[in-house]
């Protein structure tokens, strides 16, 4: 289109590198490159964006307001450092956390603790039966049919973390799931990471139909 123009700006080549030792990656503003501290060993890949120094993509013209604090005496040319923090399990939903081994010398999952933890998953409740603590969870299907789907549906997702509940179809159309850790007699964490995963299943089109009033 006559009397407009075009202008196309591409970053620097940028080198990433992570660090392994702390779980952050570091990088240097001022050299427009990545880098890594400690003794342990780092990996580096580089991606080359061109060599035009017209500026970064996304960068933007500076406000009057940022221009009358001189903020570029201070950002910009120095070397200043951003971590950007990479998520460890502890920062990871229960969902994608994955089952591990229990030995029989591992203590149950306190009350206190398992009531915390409670909270992470939706539609469980914890019973005590017999001093030992589970989890349970109840769903009112549609029919029996939904009632067997539901299960094949759990099974599917649960059967390769090891650790499956107990799974009940009940009068008159009611599938009941229980997870504890017998080994241990009470609960585990792995309990709750299967409970969290048995939530993620699509159970909208099995539960019965809302009654629509004209």
């Amino acid at each position: 289109m006559a009397g407009f123009a075009t202008l196309c700006c591409f970053a620097p080549p940028v080198t990433f590198s992570t660090n392994q030792s702390h779980n952050s990656v570091i990088f240097n503003d001022s050299h427009h490159r990545m880098v890594s501290r400690g003794s342990m060993r780092t990996r580096r890949k580089s991606f080359a964006l061109g060599n035009d120094s017209l500026g970064d993509f996304g960068a933007r013209d500076p406000f009057p307001a940022e221009i009358e604090t001189n903020f570029s005496d201070r950002v910009g040319l120095l070397d200043t450092e951003h971590r950007i923090l990479i998520p460890n399990v502890a920062a990871m939903s229960l969902a994608q956390q994955e089952c591990t081994p229990i030995t029989h010398l591992q203590s149950p999952i306190s009350e206190d603790d398992a009531q915390q933890l409670l909270r992470k998953v939706i539609g469980w409740r914890l019973v005590n039966q017999d001093g030992k603590l589970k989890l349970q969870c109840l769903w009112k299907l549609r029919d029996f049919e939904c009632g067997v789907e539901l299960i094949n549906r759990i099974f599917t997702v649960v059967k390769s973390t090891g650790h499956l509940p107990n799974l009940h179809l009940e009068p008159p159309n009611q599938v009941r799931a229980e997870l504890w850790t017998s080994s241990i007699g009470g609960l585990s964490m792995n309990d709750f990471i299967v409970a969290a995963k048995i939530d993620d299943i699509k159970t909208s089109d099995l539960v019965p139909r809302k009654r629509a009033w004209a």
